[in-house]
């Protein structure tokens, strides 16, 4: 049981992935700073935001609205992850390390979903 979002492996995968892709759009150019950087930025951290904030959601269906959230922009992220390798501004075990980052990211992210999907302690 957890008794906190931070506790969800779904969530630590999720701020990892964060955390890298803050590390690696600190070497985007300059005048992506309000174009690719901040969209990137920005979707990454909806993941964890997402789970964190669906985590004290009583109903499962405002669980799993939070949760598909999240899987959006998961995928919004991984996207970004492409354009980031086909335009040249990351190389590719940089592309490698996010895939993998965002890879981990949704299989928890689905695995956990599935847990609260399944769970039927928790009011529909």
């Amino acid at each position: 049981m957890t008794h906190k979002f931070e506790d969800i492996i779904a969530w630590q995968k999720a701020h990892a992935f964060v955390i890298l892709v803050y590390q690696t759009t600190r070497i985007f150019p300059d005048y992506e700073k309000f174009g690719l950087t901040s969209q990137f930025q920005r979707a990454a951290v909806s993941i964890a935001a997402n789970i964190a904030e669906g985590y004290k959601k009583i109903s499962k269906a405002d669980k799993l609205r939070f949760l598909n959230m999240a899987q959006g922009s998961l995928e919004e992220c991984r996207y970004y992850c492409i354009l980031s390798r086909d335009i040249g501004y990351i190389d590719i075990q940089t592309y490698e390390a996010l895939n993998n980052a965002v890879y981990q990211a949704s299989s928890f992210l689905n695995g956990y979903i599935k847990g609260i999907v399944d769970n039927s302690g928790i009011k529909d």
